[in-house]
């Protein structure tokens, strides 16, 4: 497929999801993030942290099992999203902690049985989620691309899920989840070590890792909920290199009138969208609770100043809509 078919069907793309009432798989995404009730940061049992209440509504297709699909349209089409199923998963987890019901749990475990069946080995023999279609983020990723974000979000689900039922198929596919973030990509996993010793997780892999903040953060609960699912001491010494990588490099995050999406670089620093500000701030909060540093509730603060202030606000709108005007 040529370049210029590829933007075209970017942009239809965007288009469809972004000026028609058919809001498709983005009404998944952009929910209203919000952190859950007596969040119990030492038990995997408990909910997880964020609600995902929103996304436990959505009303999209599914296939014959009642596993979540998203219709992506033209080029496409519907396909399977490993971080979605297992974000589906959870919302309704939460829900039947919340309200006792266990068809909830039932919805949760078929989310989770579907990541159990599809955890395949990469092309370094990793046991990976793969999504199985062509994705763009500053580069085209083909099919078969996989991610930290992902990695770390199925791990949290079936933990969850092990501790609900006691089946080891759960646990197993969590060990085998876990091994890729520990690894190198290089070697194929998720994990990048900078110049300067510090240790990231990817949401994408690609040549240049720019080092995703939502995309880390999440991952990197899914070590936190594996070291409480396992005990593992390696996964424990994981998540302490990444709250140091991240207390290190927090302030890089602040543009100085809103947070940054990544640390990529181009001219225009890629600043987060409304929504991923907002997530942001949540995704702090929960940091801080978890880890009991400081500097993330710091951060958390500055960037819910941000958004109060009207003027901060829309030059961060009118600096996105340019940046996706150059560079998108």
């Amino acid at each position: 497929m040529s370049i210029f078919v590829q933007r075209l069907s970017y942009w239809r793309r965007i288009f469809k999801v972004y000026f028609t009432k058919n809001k498709g798989y983005l009404s998944f995404w952009h929910e209203t993030p919000a952190m859950s009730e007596e969040i119990a940061v030492n038990d995997i049992k408990g909910p997880y942290y964020m609600t995902f209440r929103d996304k436990a509504d959505y009303g999209g297709p599914k296939d014959k099992d009642g596993v979540i699909l998203f219709d992506y349209y033209f080029d496409i089409g519907r396909q399977y999203n490993p971080l979605a199923v297992a974000q589906y998963g959870l919302g309704h987890y939460n829900l039947y902690l919340k309200t006792g019901d266990k068809k909830y749990l039932e919805i949760a475990k078929i989310q989770a049985d579907w990541l159990v069946k599809n955890l395949e080995k990469n092309d370094k023999g990793l046991a990976v989620w793969k999504h199985k279609f062509r994705w763009h983020y500053k580069q085209y990723l083909s099919p078969g691309w996989y991610s930290a974000h992902s990695q770390g979000t199925g791990i949290s689900l079936l933990g969850r899920i092990y501790k609900e039922t006691g089946e080891q198929k759960y646990l197993e596919a969590a060990r085998q989840a876990f091994i890729s973030m520990n690894v190198d990509i290089k070697d194929g996993g998720v994990k990048f070590t900078d110049n300067d010793g510090n240790i990231w997780l990817e949401e994408y892999i690609i040549d240049s890792p720019t080092h995703i903040l939502n995309g880390f953060l999440w991952a990197l609960w899914g070590v936190w909920d594996y070291c409480l699912l396992t005990g593992d001491k390696d996964a424990l010494n994981l998540w302490n290199n990444c709250v140091k990588t991240l207390k290190e490099n927090l302030p890089k995050y602040d543009a100085g009138f809103w947070s940054l999406y990544d640390l990529s670089k181009q001219f225009l620093k890629m600043i987060a969208s409304p929504f991923y500000h907002d997530l942001h701030i949540v995704q702090l909060k929960i940091m801080h609770l978890i880890s009991k540093e400081d500097i993330f509730d710091s951060y958390r603060t500055k960037f819910q100043g941000y958004k109060n202030n009207r003027i901060k606000r829309k030059f961060a709108f009118i600096y996105k809509a340019i940046f996706k005007i150059f560079y998108f």
